[in-house]
């Protein structure tokens, strides 16, 4: 099978373009008073959990699944990452925990699609759907308390302190796992056959490769970097578990990996610019003489409707796994 990984003039392009308008635009906001260190801080806090859920799902629909149910583990790892911090008395083992969750997660669902054959669009419906219920039920079971529960400042994971502003390690590992995840699937042995499996499944079996078992590893992965994604947002961004936590970001790496085409690096270039559209809302909301000039709420609609034009312009222009959400059936 050809390497479907090909660098295209329009895409460098397109990325000297994003990178002049964000330059452009950091001058535009100092002059109007915003602050851009602080921009970029929070824009890399929120590009994190989107770009590591958006990296493990390029794997995962590499393979041929498809799993939508991005929101639902977001969501219930928010929760169980908070309760193993709380258990183990460390926030990085909290992370540890929701990628754990998130990877049981990944795999229930990959054997249901792969062994059970069952739809992949409504089972991760289903992940989503159980998600919003469940996560009210986590709360009040542990914690005694349907609707919020806030960590104790100890084990929430803090930012380092950098030359360049605070950051922290996990937005570091998350740009890490884009990189790894691009060589994974471009210059090894088992990304090669993750992309064969959802390109020529049959080719792949013929080969002697266990075209379920890729297929269930790629799930796994998937939903551990996913989890850690929804660990973090609990334990960094927010500092404790709300029902609604996650507010679409699930959504919103999807849209990501759309507009990437299942390229990971791609995946946390789009995961950048939706990180830095929340980063804006956040700063209009606490900039005083901006935040009185330009409603709040109106900004915060920016990271939606950007998603909502990117995938407009993105569906129809890349090219996905022929096999994809299509399960194999030995024959």
């Amino acid at each position: 099978m050809k390497n479907s990984y090909r660098p295209k003039g329009r895409s460098r392009l397109l990325l000297l373009v994003a990178a002049a308008f964000i330059v452009i635009g950091f001058y535009v906001l100092e002059v109007v008073g915003l602050n851009p260190a602080s921009l970029l801080e929070s824009g890399l806090l929120a590009m994190t959990p989107l770009a590591l859920t958006a990296v493990g799902e390029c794997i995962t629909e590499k393979s041929g699944v498809v799993n939508i149910g991005l929101e639902g583990i977001l969501l219930i790892t928010s929760v169980t990452g908070v309760y193993g911090a709380e258990l183990f008395g460390n926030g990085y083992l909290g992370l540890l925990f929701g990628a754990l969750t998130g990877a049981f997660i990944g795999l229930i669902f990959g054997l249901l699609s792969v062994y059970g054959r069952a739809d992949q669009t409504i089972a991760g419906t289903g992940i989503n759907l159980f998600a919003v219920g469940f996560i009210q039920y986590l709360l009040m079971v542990i914690w005694g308390f349907p609707g919020i529960h806030m960590l104790q400042k100890k084990l929430i994971v803090r930012p380092i302190y950098t030359p360049f502003g605070q950051l922290s390690i996990v937005t570091v590992f998350a740009v890490a796992a884009a990189g790894l995840a691009h060589v994974l699937l471009h210059k090894t042995v088992l990304g090669f056959r993750i992309r064969a499996a959802g390109e020529n499944p049959q080719a792949v079996d013929v080969a002697g490769v266990r075209v379920d078992r890729v297929r269930i590893l790629a799930t796994t992965i998937g939903g551990a970097l996913c989890g850690v994604g929804g660990a973090f947002m609990s334990l960094a961004l927010i500092g404790g578990v709300v029902k609604e936590i996650s507010a679409g970001k699930g959504f919103i790496s999807l849209a990501c990996v759309v507009f990437a085409g299942l390229e990971p690096l791609l995946a946390l270039a789009a995961a950048l610019i939706f990180g830095f559209t929340e980063g804006f809302a956040f700063a209009v909301a606490v900039t005083p003489g901006v935040k009185e000039i330009i409603p709040f709420y109106f900004v915060n609609m920016i990271p939606y409707i950007s998603t909502l034009v990117i995938v407009t312009f993105a569906v129809g222009r890349r090219r996905f796994p022929k096999a994809s959400g299509v399960p194999y059936r030995r024959e």
